[in-house]
């Protein structure tokens, strides 16, 4: 689970209700009709400009980007360096019973296993790779087309109840009332899109990213794994991926664990 994601939403939905519960009369911030005009209205807007199974899958992925683990990309090095290892001892068919969670990897190794071609694997992969950041680009430009809509909305039911308050003028009693209710229009508008629409557009696109440069390690990891390379040359090959300050780490820490060792075993290339 993403416990900064789900901590930041929960932080900031606290501070709100309870700026609106210190303000005295919190029954004063809910008005049916501007709930209804916001996000009635935002439902309505992106259900034009979307197909209903886009909107449901965004929220699928949504969803999942707050409760499944971000792999870092050193984690799938060492677990390559494993895949490779076993492969040089027992060959590719023993990677058909080796657990790897991650189902774009365990993929790219039925491929393996089932003895296609690795040019072919790679292709396959690559396919599948740019179909998933497609359907995770329709996602982010769903929150952010709510994140767009809401507060708009919000300003349409400001006015809506502007022009409510302006027909009865003739009792002064009513302009501040009324003026208050116009304005929670505006507030629920702004609050969900910058509370929850937009960082979930952002969060999702720093996921896609992240996906992106995982599987596109899973790919070349492929290479190692089929060629069943050395830890040192995985890492030669993979350290791409890593920050720029961590490489130097980790390319020392792959050269110290190798030292002493032979290079000339037929397998180890």
């Amino acid at each position: 689970m993403d416990k900064a994601s789900i901590t930041g939403l929960l932080v900031g939905i606290t501070i709100i209700f309870t700026a609106v519960a210190a303000s005295g009369d919190s029954a004063q911030f809910y008005y049916l009709p501007a709930v209804l005009i916001v996000f009635g209205g935002t439902l309505s807007a992106t259900l034009i400009k979307f197909s209903l199974w886009q909107v449901i899958n965004s929220l699928k992925v949504a969803a999942v980007a707050f409760t499944t683990h971000k792999e870092e990309p050193q984690e799938l090095i060492e677990q390559t360096k494993e895949l490779a290892a076993v492969a040089r001892k027992q060959g590719i068919l023993a990677l058909e019973d080796v657990e790897v969670r991650n189902p774009f990897f365990r993929k790219a190794l039925d491929l393996l296993v089932d003895g296609i071609d690795q040019q072919l694997v790679q292709k396959i992969l690559r396919e599948e790779l740019e179909r998933e950041m497609e359907r995770h680009e329709t996602g982010q430009r769903i929150f952010r087309s709510i994140g767009d809509q809401a507060p708009a909305f919000g300003m349409i039911g400001t006015l809506v109840g502007l022009v409510q308050m302006l027909g009865n003028l003739e009792d002064p009693s009513t302009v501040g009332p009324g003026m208050a209710v116009a304005l929670l229009t505006t507030l629920y508008g702004a609050v969900f899109a910058q509370l929850v629409a937009l960082p979930i557009a952002d969060n999702l696109e720093m996921r896609s990213l992240n996906e992106y440069r995982n599987q596109s390690l899973i790919i070349d990891a492929v290479v190692c794994i089929h060629n069943r390379y050395n830890s040192r040359l995985v890492d030669e090959l993979l350290s791409v991926y890593l920050p720029r300050n961590r490489r130097a780490a980790e390319m020392a820490k792959a050269s110290g664990s190798q030292a002493g060792v032979s290079d000339s075993a037929p397998l180890d290339r």
